[in-house]
């Protein structure tokens, strides 16, 4: 299982993708315009030459190379907001209170605000049903932290991941529910898949301008604030696992988590070593996720393999080298899975 930039050449691949993925992933809406488009994107951000995050897209996708398959996908957009505004609603609280008439109350409100404007977003994972198992979902993700750990200049410190809110099999969000019920006369998958294609101005024309009061909502939105989709939960815990929190930020339309950490503490980027590469016969047991470093070139893997951090070199098979794009004397950068 090798992970590597998106090419023109997947654009089928990531058709079906989309169409599996359903309602509420904004980021691959089912548009074959669009998707044209967002590969394009992205291979065009994989040879740009720069020094700051700009408005960058970077899609890569997890091919089965005994099949030649695409199984799954996941992005990173470099810096967000930058030519679209980037909404989120904050969850905090106001106090209202009485010394005269000895009340005192905390109550929780949603408040529309664009604070995440120019943070770097983890984006687009999905992996096909038959391929949720061994380490693919882990490599899907944790591989982009090896790009931004090579390629740090092209990132911002803030990296933020939005995780799918509640809803039901038809697309249907009880957050969503409350708002289109009071305000927008829309239902969740038209207003989410408008927002995929870019066309977001009905936000800022329609959204509630004053903060929204989380009790005056119907019980079924205000129990899915802050919540994620039932696939969504291995995705928010490895992100956990890797120093990510949850600052009360959640999503307009079904209110999933939206959560944060600076790059320098993000475990995998912390963590991982670079090492001179040495061809030879692979032993142990170890499971490694392996990155080179290069751009446009960019390949990632998880192999079994004896591993000493406090060794300068890493034995990989000819095999495993070439998938890597590497050779004898090439730096690959490594940490346990």
């Amino acid at each position: 299982m090798i992970l590597r930039p998106i090419q023109k050449s997947d654009y089928a691949a990531l058709v079906t993708i989309a169409d599996e993925s359903g309602h509420g992933f904004t980021s691959l809406p089912n548009n074959e315009e669009l998707l044209q488009k967002k590969i394009a994107h992205s291979v065009n951000s994989f040879t740009k030459t720069t020094s700051q995050p700009g408005d960058e897209g970077y899609l890569f996708v997890l091919e089965d190379t005994e099949t030649g398959e695409v199984v799954g996908t996941s992005g990173i957009e470099a810096a967000v907001g930058l030519d679209d505004a980037f909404y989120h609603y904050h969850l905090s609280k106001v106090i209202h209170s009485s010394r005269t008439l000895d009340v005192y109350k905390a109550v929780d409100i949603l408040t529309l605000c664009n604070d995440y404007t120019g943070a770097t977003e983890l984006c687009t994972l999905f992996l096909k049903d038959g391929y949720r198992k061994n380490y693919n979902g882990k490599l899907l993700s944790k591989a982009r932290f090896m790009f931004i750990k090579q390629h740090q200049q092209r990132f911002a410190q803030t990296v933020i991941a939005e995780m799918r809110g509640v809803s039901d099999e038809n697309g249907s969000s009880p957050f969503w529910q409350w708002l289109e019920e009071h305000f927008f006369s829309m239902d969740f998958p038209t207003a989410d898949y408008l927002t995929g294609i870019g066309q977001k101005v009905f936000i800022a024309e329609l959204m509630p301008k004053y903060p929204i009061y989380v009790n005056l909502l119907s019980k079924d939105a205000q129990a899915v604030i802050g919540q994620v989709h039932d696939n969504t939960r291995p995705a928010i815990q490895l992100l956990k696992s890797e120093g990510f929190t949850f600052n009360g930020y959640v999503d307009i339309f079904d209110a999933g988590p939206t959560v944060e950490a600076k790059v320098d503490n993000i475990a995998t980027i912390r963590n991982a070593q670079n090492f001179s590469v040495e061809i030879g016969e692979m032993t142990g047991d170890t499971m490694v996720l392996l990155a080179n470093d290069k751009l446009e070139d960019f390949r990632a893997t998880v192999a079994p393999m004896v591993f000493d951090e406090r060794s300068n070199s890493l034995v990989l098979t000819q095999q495993l080298a070439d998938a890597l794009h590497l050779k004898s004397g090439d730096f690959v950068t490594a940490t346990p899975v």
